[in-house]
């Protein structure tokens, strides 16, 4: 039986979630060149593979996080697949604003939180890890005890494993860029030489040594 983690990768190359393109290197808002392009809201709109994704996202919790009381999304990303996984476990979700509101009651987290509630944080991807950590924070600060994040992708960049451990952050990521790459090669997406150009991008995003092959 197929693992979860290449189950995840093909389905996100499929609808081209994330899609990769070392020959035509996309352009960050940072301004640093990547040969990939993440787009994990796309598998809101692929049932098949929204039902692989949430799924596996129930089962990850169940099995990492089996004290988890409730969920809560990062905005926006997030949210969407809180709210899907809360309702196959059965368990209430919220999210986390950016920012407080301006209006109203001003809240930054919206939905119902108890002090002193296990949580689990749903994240769509992980790079650098500080919006994530973000919202960990914001969290720890309202009392709730995070036990932890679930994501569907992570980079696994150093500096995000880096930060997360430093902040004391568990993540279970259903794939990764890893398992991603290979198999884009396997399929045929990209040809099996590109693997190493990107894991050198991911290795070092600043350094653009990797972009002439």
């Amino acid at each position: 039986m197929e693992n979860i983690s290449t189950l995840i990768a093909k389905d996100l190359l499929k609808i081209k979630a994330v899609f990769f393109r070392p020959e035509e290197p996309f352009t960050w808002a940072s301004g640093i060149k990547s040969p990939v392009y993440c787009d994990n809201r796309l598998t809101l709109t692929a049932p098949e593979v929204r039902n692989d994704v949430e799924t596996a996202l129930a089962e990850t919790i169940k099995r990492e996080y089996p004290e988890a009381e409730v969920l809560m999304g990062t905005s926006t990303a997030g949210i969407a697949h809180a709210a899907i996984t809360g309702h196959i476990m059965n368990l209430p979700m919220g999210y986390v604003r950016s920012g407080s509101k301006d209006h109203g009651r001003q809240n930054q987290i919206e939905g119902k939180l108890e002090k002193g509630q296990k949580v689990v944080v749903v994240e769509d991807l992980i790079s650098t890890g500080g919006s994530v950590i973000e919202v960990v924070n914001v969290l720890r600060e309202a009392g709730a005890q995070v036990l932890g994040v679930v994501s569907i992708f992570t980079y696994g960049m150093k500096k995000g494993l880096d930060r997360l451990a430093a902040a004391n952050v568990k993540n279970v990521s259903l794939t990764n860029f890893d398992t991603i790459a290979q198999v884009a090669a396997e399929e045929k997406y990209i040809r099996p030489e590109d693997i190493a150009r990107l894991i050198a991008f991911r290795d070092d995003p600043s350094d653009e040594s990797w972009i002439k092959g």
